[in-house]
């Protein structure tokens, strides 16, 4: 299994979340939630990362963190594994304490971070806990409090997108988190698999411009889900050939059709995609039939040059458009 996506760049913002492995509790009692928010202080200064919202529950937290110097996976690595060490060693316990490693997304702070902090102040009223002002494990108390206390919560980023008058900075959090969540919101978060990016279709086109043209890279798995849409590769070979749709559906024994073939191949090389989905793509029952089409692009491209170089154009356009979209 192919690990997260992990974009890291200065001053990104994810929401980080992590559980008790077969969801068995992380915390036991108040001393250990109080070990927890002390280490998160500890490490915002230590790595220099600054945590807009947290909330701690019994088998899972939930962290809204913004990383300055580009540093979320070391912050998190530092965070998970001290609190593991001073959890066993505190209740007499040895190996692993989460399931594995933290979920992430990479947020779209423009259009997500005040979704965001709702969501996860109003985890503990979702899960029948208790009611946001009454809950002690989460920075909510800390954005309607002027004490000095919370000043390591990075409340301020939150307040200005909320009002530019500082005098009604908490009146609007109030306002705000008294609205609903956003149910599509709800559904992403509480999903088991969640998308790598979070956000409108500028930022995530900028992302794809930025990274996607790296997805081999070993630190970037799941690069896939940066690849162009394929539909995207379709209208580039209908355009490269001067086609229309219905000519990639055409395949007859004996006789081959290079935009068909040249789709199937780009569809394995620029998105990665499995033999089963470009057969589901393309009407193809086989996965063996599938390769077999690709393998022989391959082998044509090697004593075609023409056909290479047809290829490698549209090869090229794909890595061009993805850092291009900077």
């Amino acid at each position: 299994m192919s690990r997260p996506l992990r974009i890291e760049y200065p001053n990104a913002w994810y929401h980080v979340m992590n559980r008790g492995r077969r969801a068995e509790r992380i915390f036991n009692d108040n001393q250990d939630y109080a070990i927890f928010i002390e280490l998160l202080q500890e490490a915002s200064t230590a790595w220099n990362i600054h945590i807009c919202a947290y909330c701690l529950m019994p088998n899972h937290y939930h962290l809204l963190v913004q990383t300055p110097d580009a540093n979320i996976a070391r912050s998190m690595r530092h965070i998970n594994g001290v609190y593991t060490q001073r959890f066993n060693r505190r209740h007499g316990c040895d190996g692993q304490l989460f399931r594995g490693r933290y979920k992430s997304i990479l947020v779209d702070a423009d259009s997500y971070l005040l979704q965001l902090v709702r969501y996860i102040h109003r985890n503990p009223a979702k899960a029948g806990l208790a009611d946001m002002d009454r809950f002690p494990w989460s920075s909510h108390r800390g954005y309607l409090s002027v004490a000095k206390k919370w000043d390591w919560i990075y409340k301020r980023y939150v307040f200005q997108l909320l009002s530019k008058d500082k005098t009604t900075w908490i009146k609007r959090y109030r306002q705000h988190m008294s609205q609903e969540d956003d149910p599509g919101l709800s559904q992403l978060m509480e999903s088991k698999k969640w998308p790598s990016v979070l956000g409108a279709k500028a930022f995530t086109d900028w992302i794809k411009g930025q990274y996607y043209h790296r997805k081999d890279n070993s630190e970037i798995a799941q690069g896939r889900e940066l690849a162009p849409e394929p539909e995207e590769i379709l209208s580039a070979v209908y355009d490269a050939y001067a086609i229309t749709p219905e000519a990639l559906s055409v395949s007859k024994r004996g006789t081959f059709n290079e935009p068909r073939n040249v789709a199937l191949f780009l569809f394995r090389r620029v998105r990665r995609d499995s033999l089963k989905d470009i057969g589901a793509w393309f009407h193809i029952k086989k996965y063996s039939s599938v390769s077999s089409a690709i393998e022989r692009l391959k082998a044509r491209m090697e004593a075609d040059r023409q056909l290479k170089r047809r290829v490698d154009a549209l090869l090229e356009m794909f890595h061009s458009k993805g850092q291009g979209q900077t």
